[in-house]
């Protein structure tokens, strides 16, 4: 059980993670992305849309995967 709980909360942190750097990478110009982030470069204009779209459907997944893993347990028996 405290397998599936901190699978729970690390997706959840992750989930939380990703969504709010998709919103970086619609929001922000790839010349103010903060420098550890893939997709900076100095003095562009571009927005990185493939980026954001790709950390979002990452950060949708995680969630999907703590959603699933607080569902009831089900035994090998009974599937």
């Amino acid at each position: 059980m405290a397998h599936r709980r901190l699978l729970v909360v690390a997706s959840t942190i992750a989930g939380i993670a990703l969504v709010a750097l998709a919103i970086l990478y619609f929001s922000q110009p790839a010349d103010s992305l903060p420098a550890l982030v893939p997709g900076h470069e100095a003095g562009s204009s571009h927005h990185h849309v493939k980026h954001g779209i790709a950390a979002l459907i990452l950060g949708v997944g995680a969630f999907m995967l703590a959603w699933f893993q607080t569902g009831p347990r089900r035994d090998a028996e009974h599937a």
